[in-house]
């Protein structure tokens, strides 16, 4: 059985008095025991919110309803959050002017549907001779797509492939 993330009711032990606070009790210092019988009067349970304040701050709440809405509070948060798509387009450090613009009209494509784009350059064998080559087409690249996006990393030679990242710019 999973162990519970707050003590409540006969799990709150090892202190005399408690605060309480909420919406259907006086906020102030009770003792426990009192505490624990106003919980049970109004057939809620008493939930430790605060441990470690001096004295432990407590609220006479509905535990079970009170973990259901954090639980689909939590999930709404979840559903919002935005997923990041990383999409790869490759060039050959020699990538002909016509290769060059499909794959840009990709990039571009990527880049307006809100996904990050990976733009990198490939050598293979002893073409990693053309370094330089490398370097100026993702460049050009990164210029050609300043309107779409941003660069997020400059090409930067990681083993066989010059690597270079770039962000979609945010519309509203």
């Amino acid at each position: 059985m999973k162990q519970d993330q707050h003590r409540i009711n006969d799990k709150i032990k090892y202190v005399d008095e408690v605060r309480l606070v909420g919406d259907n009790v006086k906020v102030d210092i009770y003792p426990l025991s009192t505490a624990k019988e106003m919980a049970r009067e109004q057939g809620l349970d008493l939930v430790e919110i605060s441990p470690k304040a001096v004295p432990p701050v407590c609220k006479i709440i509905d535990y079970k309803k009170f973990l259901y809405e954090q639980k689909k509070r939590d999930k709404a948060l979840k559903a919002k959050a935005t997923k990041v798509v990383v999409k790869e387009i490759r060039f050959g450090p020699q990538t002909d002017e016509h290769d060059y613009e499909f794959k840009k009209k990709h990039a571009i494509k990527f880049l307006q549907d809100g996904a990050k784009l990976k733009a990198f350059v490939f050598f293979k064998g002893r073409s990693i001779i053309f370094k330089e080559q490398g370097q100026i087409l993702l460049l050009k690249l990164a210029q050609e797509l300043e309107e779409y996006g941003k660069v997020e990393q400059l090409p930067k030679l990681e083993g066989k492939r010059m690597i270079m990242f770039i962000a979609p710019k945010k519309t509203k």
